[in-house]
Parts: structure tokens; sequence; C-alpha cells
């Protein structure tokens, strides 16, 4: 259909013990676009940053993640900048959690990603679940 413009979206994750904070996000998002690319963070970027490895490994992480009607494609990421992401996504749309917003990096990626076009939007963060939080628990 000529003049019908597609609105891509992308969020990242690790979605390491796949709870509702990561669905809320996802289907939130999904909302907002017409398709919507999520990228799944490998073990090696995980234990890069948080010094441990994920709980579940990535290729069952991104099996799950894959399985969600609201998720249109997903792939493995091996770099947390959001910039090298919009050049192989092609997103019009960033989609993170709100507790992120204001944060010096996000604004550093909000004005990066606006000179290609490209917008952040900042969903509502689910504050009574993480990973975290499982993962203390259980301990």
């Amino acid at each position: 259909m000529e003049g019908v413009v597609m609105i891509t979206g992308y969020t990242t994750g690790v979605f390491d013990l796949f709870h509702i904070g990561h669905l809320n996000l996802l289907m939130n998002a999904k909302k907002r676009c017409d398709k919507l690319i999520v990228g799944v963070s490998t073990d090696e970027l995980v234990f890069s940053y948080k010094h441990r490895s994920p709980i579940i490994p990535c290729d069952q992480r991104i099996a799950i993640i894959r399985a969600l009607k609201c998720v249109d494609n997903a792939l493995l990421i091996t770099s947390r900048d959001k910039y090298e992401a919009w050049t192989y996504a092609k997103f019009d749309i960033l989609f993170v959690g709100d507790d992120w917003k204001g944060t010096t990096v996000w604004n550093k990626w909000e004005q990066q990603l606006s000179k290609v076009g490209a917008k952040v939007i900042y969903l509502p963060y689910t504050k009574e679940q993480s990973t975290t939080k499982i993962l203390d628990s259980i301990i």
C-alpha cells in the first residue's frame, strides 16, 4: 500500500528469568509500532558489565523472546551501543524503561539518535519485579 508509513520499534534487554516486567515492556512497545525488533544480549555482553553470567543461556532467552506474539524479530546483540543498533535495525523508535530517563547515557543516546530521525520513548518500569529481586529472594 503506497503512502503507508510503517513504524519500526526496537528495544533491548537481557531477559533473564523472564518475568512480567519484561512482558509489560514488550507489549507496551508493540502497541506503539508496527514492527517490533528486540535485541537480546549475549552471555558475554552481560558478563562484561554485570560481572556474572545470566542464569538462562542466550540461545534459550532469545527462543523465549521469539515465541512472543508481540515480537516480530529478535536478534542477539554484542554491544550496548544504541546508535550501532540503529545502523543495522534502522528503527524509528527506541523503547526503554523510564527508570533510565534523564540519565547521562540515555540523554546521549537521545541526542545521537535524533540526528538520524529516531526517537527514544520511555515506558513504565515495573518496579515490583526484576531479575535481581527474583535472585535475591532465592538467595
